[in-house]
């Protein structure tokens, strides 16, 4: 994750870290969209927002042929105090799952939980220029059905593991993993606790991160990512862990095939693991440096890596050496007009900002990263053929092959 994002990740309690990918542009609520104007002022952004009421968004629709379904699960790991408040006894995490789903009338999952989304509104989205309560963030809802039966019909299910970037919550990678879910496949999402700005648990209570150090310098900030990443590394283990103990997915996962996706350092966490656990198959890294011993070792698992416009080997050296070491399948793509931030949530809920999120038209955005994300996923964990990864595609002339 470059330096500017991690310094404003906490400060701006910043979402520019965060993983995966979106971008059908989120809409306003029709009987509140004449509330907003935007305003760029300069590299930053404010949102002017009158005393309408509070706007309503919307995620784009995942397009393949499964109906989906979610749930939100808290895991505790008993076997180690919590790495970053030592006053707690064990490690606390909240993941959610999200898959094929049968015929279900239960509501639709909201995008933020409550709680979790009025925090966000206080604390995060003020930071990136949108007044609090201008926003119903609560409101936005996802395509997926809170506690539906899986689509036993979809087969045994590919698993995908979600990891976001460093400050971020699961939540921000939503439309990719809907995505991989209408697709056939089970996708855990996980958010990395008293790191991410906000988690919260079961009963309303939300935990927030623990203050950054007053003074971020370079080398403060490299150590704190390489504790982070460790922490992450532990966390991922652990959920793997305990896939196959989760009450009802018993014959549903097929936990021979395993890939995980990241954001930023979500994607080294992502490498890392692929390198250390032979349960993993394959892995994408969406636009991250990478941090620890994976920048020297690479993978000789199938990888693919997006990159950001401006993010290339010849300027970030850890994706040279990870590329140079890295053996069998790799590919790695560039995305025209992308920003560091093109590959979250933010491409679509702050399409303005372009030092957030690039000039890449959002619609654009998400169907290239959508193609070729599931593409090398159907590759590897399904065995389905593509061409995608041979030739530049007429259909996505915004992506770079890059040898």
């Amino acid at each position: 994750m470059p330096t500017t994002a991690f310094t404003r990740r906490r400060v701006a309690t910043t979402a520019l870290a965060l993983a995966a990918t979106t971008a059908i542009p989120l809409t306003a609520h029709p009987a509140n969209a004449a509330s907003v104007t935007a305003a760029i002022t300069g590299s930053g952004a404010t949102i002017a927002v009158s005393s309408a009421p509070a706007i309503r968004l919307t995620l784009p629709a995942p397009t393949g042929r499964y109906s989906i379904g979610t749930r939100a699960l808290r895991l505790v790991d008993s076997s180690r105090r919590d790495p970053l408040v030592k006053a707690r006894p064990y490690r606390e995490l909240m993941v959610s799952l999200w898959y094929p789903a049968g015929p279900s009338n239960r509501p639709l999952a909201p995008h933020m939980s409550r709680m979790a989304a009025a925090d966000w509104d206080r604390h995060s989205a003020p930071a990136m220029g949108i007044k609090p309560g201008s926003m119903d963030w609560a409101a936005t809802t996802t395509h997926a059905r809170e506690g539906a039966p899986v689509d036993r019909k979809a087969g045994s299910l590919p698993v995908v593991l979600f990891e976001p970037g460093d400050g971020g919550p699961r939540t921000l990678g939503t439309v990719l993993v809907e995505e991989l879910a209408s697709r056939g496949y089970l996708v855990v999402t996980v958010d990395h606790t008293y790191e991410a700005e906000q988690v919260e648990f079961p009963g309303g209570r939300v935990e927030r991160a623990v203050p950054l150090p007053s003074k971020l310098t370079p080398n403060v900030i490299a150590k704190l990512l390489r504790k982070h990443a460790k922490i992450r590394l532990a966390d991922m283990r652990f959920v793997l862990d305990r896939l196959d103990k989760i009450a009802g997915l018993r014959g549903v996962m097929n936990l021979s095939k395993i890939g995980i996706l990241g954001q930023s350092i979500g994607g080294s966490v992502a490498a890392q693991l692929a390198h250390d656990d032979p349960r993993v198959d394959a892995v994408v890294n969406l636009d991250g440096s990478y941090v620890g011993p994976v920048a020297r070792t690479g993978v000789g698992r199938p990888f693919l890596q997006f990159a950001a416009q401006a993010h290339t080997r010849a300027g970030d050296r850890t994706w040279k050496s990870f590329w140079n070491a890295s053996s069998g399948w790799k590919r790695e793509l560039r995305l025209a007009g992308a920003a560091h931030g093109s590959f979250t949530d933010l491409q679509v809920m702050l399409p303005q900002v372009e030092d957030l999120v690039g000039t890449i038209d959002p619609a654009r955005s998400v169907a290239a990263q959508r193609a070729y994300i599931t593409a090398f996923f159907n590759l590897h964990l399904k065995g389905q053929a593509t061409h995608l990864f041979d030739m530049p595609d007429q259909r996505y002339p915004e992506i770079t092959l890059v040898s």
